[in-house]
């Protein structure tokens, strides 16, 4: 049976930083893709999901002298590797977020001369789980190269069937911090049809 869970957002005091909307993807966890491996086969054929993203929104800073606010955010508490500069405003969506990980931000303002202010509080967000996106190539030789992206840290099936009745599990791929692994099905071209699914097992 397959597992979901619920984002974790924590955050303190809400006057610097709250999170708004969060614009994630759903619960469920398994897509099936086929590929007909004809004389003449489509060489790639993928399902693409939204890019999860986050948006921040905070209090304006009661300073007379602020120009803008600048984002930071990493994978660690106070352990910042990556800031967005977004200008004069009090809201801002961050894109490219991964599924499964967990992300760590706080927002400070800036002056003409880009002087900061210390940090707000912290917001701690774990992108929530959705559907896995499994992309398939179909190389030269017939082998099908699936790429599976999904929760970082959690361990999918790759299976397969020809009638979408009995499904055979080929193997099974854990996804590292890129939240993404390639298996390659060396026997695909053995079939005249074949269907694909992943099936998240948990970490």
């Amino acid at each position: 049976m397959q597992k979901t869970f619920e984002p974790t957002v924590a955050c303190t005091a809400a006057k610097w930083c709250r999170v708004s909307r969060i614009a994630g993807l759903g619960r469920v966890l398994g897509i099936i893709l086929s590929v007909a491996l004809l004389h003449s086969p489509v060489k790639a054929f993928s399902a693409v999901v939204p890019v999860p993203s986050v948006t921040l929104g905070w209090d304006a800073s009661p300073s007379t002298d602020v120009t803008g606010y600048r984002i930071y955010f990493g994978a660690g508490s106070r352990n910042y590797t990556n800031s967005i500069m977004v200008g004069n405003v009090t809201s801002n969506s961050i894109p490219g977020m991964v599924i499964g990980a967990t992300y760590y931000f706080t927002v400070v303002a800036y002056n003409a001369i880009g002087l900061e202010s210390i940090f707000s509080n912290e917001i701690i967000y774990t992108v929530p789980g959705g559907l896995a996106k499994l992309q398939i190539l179909v190389a030269a030789n017939k082998q099908a190269i699936l790429t599976v992206t999904g929760k970082v840290g959690h361990t999918y099936e790759i299976q397969a069937t020809g009638d979408l009745k009995t499904w055979t599990i080929l193997g099974t791929v854990t996804l590292g911090a890129s939240g993404s692994a390639n298996y390659t099905n060396t026997n695909a071209g053995s079939f005249p049809k074949r269907f694909y699914r992943t099936r998240d097992t948990a970490p």
